[in-house]
């Protein structure tokens, strides 16, 4: 019932693909930085397979963008920056404007007193004076990342530069090649921001609000896991947010609406087609996506190879308001491989239509088919592509 308390699966999953800028023209808007605003956080991660994760959710929702001009719009250079990375859903590109919402964090890290590893204040003290006179650096700059050992071998540089980080008295808000390039907040951000300071209950209060925004109906569960929050937390603010109470067809816990995506829910628009990064979103929750779409989403790209049902880096197809198939891909030379695809028998156009924008965005002129299931849609598939 539109207006009510009351909403169909339709509805719900319609106001999530709105609300990420997935389902009409307003997801458009603002370009990579309105995106990144709509969406509150977007994951980072270093697999890379046609581009890497913080590239392909612009791609989703605004096409096939240049992949500099994806960067550019967040890393700048500008001044003062326009997003900067911490600890959101995981590692995270968030908006600037959100710096003060992430105090309670910093307060949190700080009263732990330190991460997994031992921090040294004495090299902490001589990276911030190294920064404060030297300017923005990488931890190259400072000194290297690593003693030489495993991967988790840190040099007491690398120790006490993402400690400052955590608890805010550094901010990465450049990468230069992939490598996250740290400055003090004072220097990097806008004065207003870095002077503004939250009680706890208001950071809380204004993630929860940005978070049901972000995904239009939520469980509080799902609220809490959109910004790694605590489910007591959510409960203690939630009732000083503008969400709204609500039931929703099938959904066995109450959930929370948005008054925009109430507002919306009678207003159409077109569907976005494309694949979807697993660390999207819109899926990042797995058991949301299987309340929402009926799809069993999983990242296995930690998964034994032999062990692998779907793929290293299976990305889900969205097309027509639900998610429709899978597809592993790969490239060798100007050829995009789809190594392992599935897909409903409806979504035979859907999915090569998918699979030839995303080969011209990476600069791919092929596509050729691994493992189809069903088998049968091999060549219908074939026939599309062609």
């Amino acid at each position: 019932m539109i207006g009510g308390s009351s909403l169909s699966a339709g509805e719900a999953r319609r106001a999530a693909l709105r609300a990420q800028g997935l389902l009409g023209a307003d997801g458009r808007r603002g370009g990579v930085r309105g995106m990144l605003r709509r969406l509150g956080s977007v994951q980072l991660d270093t697999i890379s397979v046609l581009a890497r994760s913080h590239e392909l959710v612009p791609y989703a929702r605004l096409g096939a963008l240049p992949r500099p001009k994806v960067e550019k719009a967040y890393w700048g250079p500008t001044a003062p920056a326009a997003c900067f990375e911490y600890w959101s859903h995981a590692a995270c590109i968030l908006p600037a404007e959100e710096w003060p919402l992430f105090a309670f964090r910093r307060r949190w890290f700080k009263a732990r007193g330190q991460r997994w590893h031992r921090v040294p204040q004495e090299a902490c003290d001589r990276v911030l004076e190294t920064i404060r006179s030297g300017g923005a650096m990488t931890v190259s700059d400072l000194g290297g990342g690593r003693n030489g050992g495993e991967w988790w071998d840190w040099s007491d540089t690398k120790i006490a530069v993402e400690w400052l980080l955590d608890i805010g008295e550094l901010v990465c808000a450049e990468r230069r090649a992939w490598k996250r390039v740290y400055d003090l907040p004072e220097r990097a951000l806008a004065p207003e921001l870095v002077a503004t300071e939250l009680d706890d209950e208001a950071c809380l209060m204004r993630l929860v609000e940005q978070a049901g925004a972000a995904m239009g109906v939520a469980t509080e569960a799902d609220l809490a896991d959109y910004h790694r929050l605590k489910r007591d937390q959510v409960r203690k603010v939630i009732g000083a947010t503008a969400l709204e109470p609500v039931e929703v067809d099938g959904w066995a816990k109450p959930a929370w609406a948005h008054p925009e995506a109430l507002a919306q829910l009678a207003t159409r628009g077109r569907h976005r087609t494309s694949l979807l990064s697993p660390f999207d979103s819109l899926v990042w929750d797995r058991p949301r996506t299987l309340r929402l779409f009926d799809f069993k989403h999983s990242l296995e790209a930690y998964v034994p190879a032999p062990k692998r049902v779907h793929g290293y880096f299976a990305m889900p197809l969205l097309a027509g308001g639900r998610l429709r198939g899978r597809v592993d891909p790969g490239r060798e030379g100007t050829t995009l491989v789809a190594k392992r695809l599935s897909c409903e028998p409806s979504a035979v156009e859907p999915m090569a239509q998918a699979l030839k924008e995303a080969a011209g965005w990476v600069g791919c002129d092929a596509v050729h088919l691994g493992e189809v299931d069903p088998s049968r849609l091999r060549a219908p598939l074939e026939a599309a592509l062609a």
